[in-house]
């Protein structure tokens, strides 16, 4: 069984105010030098059988349709290799 994730983050030209919180929360935490904060969404999608052309654009479609919101969101697919392994090379983005 294969791993599939789906990150899905707010465009940049979307205000981000959960981000903007945690943003002005890390100085009086006592963590400086953090520029910007962004925050985000990550589904792992468990897929039977081999993650091929034809299930990765079934990833997409639902990535485009369920997960993720395309009018405020950009979402990427990235296949997860093997137990601590590290990601594959296929990669897709809305």
């Amino acid at each position: 069984m294969a791993r599939v994730v789906v990150d899905v983050m707010l465009k940049p030209e979307i205000l981000d105010p959960q981000g903007q919180a945690v943003q002005r929360a890390l100085p009086r935490l006592g963590f400086e030098g953090i520029a910007d904060v962004r925050q985000g969404k990550r589904f792992e999608l468990e897929v039977e059988g081999p993650v091929d052309d034809a299930a990765l654009a079934r990833i997409h479609e639902i990535a485009g349709t369920f997960l993720a919101n395309t009018v405020i969101e950009d979402f990427s697919v990235k296949v997860e290799v093997g137990e601590g392994a590290d990601t594959a090379a296929v990669k897709a983005e809305s």
